[in-house]
Parts: C-alpha cells; structure tokens; sequence
C-alpha cells in the first residue's frame, strides 16, 4: 500500500505542475494583445526630464513682505503672496494693501468680519476675497484709478494724516518699489552685442 501511495503522490504531483502550466499558456494570449503598429506614424519620443528640477525663485516682493509682517508679528504673514498677486492684478503698488492693513488693523491682529482693510462696516466670506475686492476696487473703480498713491490714500480716508502714516510703513517695507531684477535686451550689431539701457 505505501509503494502505490508513494507513486500516486508523485503522479499527482507530476500532473498539478502540468496543469499549472498549461493554464499559464492558455492565459498568456489573453494577458499579451500584440497589436499592430503603423509603420508610417513613428512613436514619439518623450523629452528626457531633468533629475532635479529647478524650482523658480520666489517673486523678492513676497520674501520681504513676509519677513516685514513676520517682524511686526501680523497674522496676514502667509497672505503676503495674496497681497502682491492683488496688486499686480490690479496695477497697484505691491506695498499699498498690507500697509493699509497695518494701519487699520495691525496685520490683522484686530479686525471683523475678514475687513482687514477698514472698509466701511462690509463684511467679506474670506480674508482672500476682502484683499481681491479693495484691490480691485483702488485699482480699477473710477473714484480711485487714474490716482497716485498719496491721492488714493486721501480719498481712502480723510484725515490728514493718514496718507504720511500708511506711506511710512509702505517706506518700511521697501523703500524700493521695483524689488525685480530688471531684465536687460541684448542686441547685436556689428558683430558686437549691446545691452539695452
């Protein structure tokens, strides 16, 4: 009885590695569809990406803007990057907005209703939203859009010594108002290459 066992546990053993491969062949057509491949239409190549890509750098309005309101301890630090891309959108100086924001309501530390800005009694769903509309508002509206800084600020509020109070912290921020690297246009002539001034 154990030779018959012995034997019938080999053939088993002999037949379920047969069937395991058999079942692998059957199942490889389905795994693999060669598909055709027009010979006209080469297959293009994707660009090599670089290892480590560089990063670009940030905007140097953003860096020092932040470090000015992390310095004063103003909780509007992280939206310095909202304040700049406001202003560029609506062709404001960078340094107008956070400075109003300082005067009235010290970086936000005080405010109601996300106003950061003390604009009337108006309420804003986010402290984002209130920065874009008083943006829009001094950049675009036609009480504020043909005006320079000092005059917006002297419609903005009436006090008089207002405008010197929020122009002094603008100074204090930068007193710079281009903090970009001016891009300078090369031109040949002559076989000589000049830069435009």
């Amino acid at each position: 009885m154990r030779v018959s066992y012995s034997c019938l546990r080999k053939r088993l053993s002999v037949l379920s590695k047969q069937l395991l491969m058999v079942a692998g062949l059957m199942a490889l057509p389905i795994t693999l569809r060669p598909e055709k491949v027009a010979r006209s239409k080469p297959i293009p190549a994707t660009p090599p990406q670089p290892l480590n890509p560089v990063a670009p750098e940030p905007d140097p309005r953003t860096v020092r803007l932040q470090k000015f309101l992390s310095k004063l301890h103003c909780p509007v630090a992280v939206l310095s990057e909202d304040f700049v891309n406001a202003a560029d959108d609506n062709q404001l100086d960078w340094r107008l907005l956070p400075s109003i924001s300082v005067i009235e309501s010290s970086g936000g530390k005080a405010y109601r209703n996300n106003n950061l800005f003390g604009w009337g009694d108006r309420a804003f769903p986010t402290l984002r939203a209130g920065i874009n509309e008083v943006a829009f508002k001094l950049g675009r509206s036609s009480l504020y859009r043909n005006l320079d800084n000092l005059e917006k600020l002297r419609h903005y509020n009436p006090d008089t010594t207002y405008p010197d109070r929020v122009m002094a912290v603008m100074n204090r921020i930068s007193p710079v108002v281009n903090l970009r690297p001016v891009q300078r246009i090369f031109h040949n002539q002559n076989g000589y290459v000049y830069a435009a001034e």
